[in-house]
């Protein structure tokens, strides 16, 4: 089973979007089956096989979330962020910004979903692997 302390050493590798297909490789090899990441304070919930769930706490103060989702805008801040462009924290506001309220992980998928303030579904992508 993963720990917290697992998570967050793994975590502390990742500077940019380009780093993160190596991080999500390296928390599936640890039992992570799938995650939920919150962009208004940076909460994340963890979970494994048999109800294992690991809840990192929020990292920063709470952000408001954009009522109005700007599907292109958020789509284009993505991509630079994915080539290494923006640092994570900007990336943050950026999602606050268009509208984006969490991400989710799939690691049996290796796809990230993106959902607005109403849960609904925006964007799916593959995760390089």
């Amino acid at each position: 089973m993963f720990t917290a302390e697992q998570i967050k050493k793994a975590h502390s590798k990742v500077k940019s979007g380009a780093d993160f297909p190596a991080y999500i490789r390296e928390i599936r090899s640890m039992g992570v089956t799938h995650y939920e990441a919150y962009v208004s304070d940076g909460h994340i919930d963890y979970h494994g096989d048999n109800d294992h769930t690991v809840l990192l706490p929020a990292k920063y103060q709470p952000i408001p979330i954009a009522l109005s989702l700007q599907t292109d805008t958020f789509k284009a801040s993505l991509l630079a962020h994915q080539k290494g462009e923006t640092d994570y924290l900007t990336f943050i506001r950026m999602c606050a910004e268009t509208g984006i309220k969490k991400w989710e992980i799939s690691m049996d998928k290796m796809t990230c979903t993106y959902y607005d303030h109403a849960d609904n579904e925006v964007l799916t992508e593959q995760i390089p692997q």
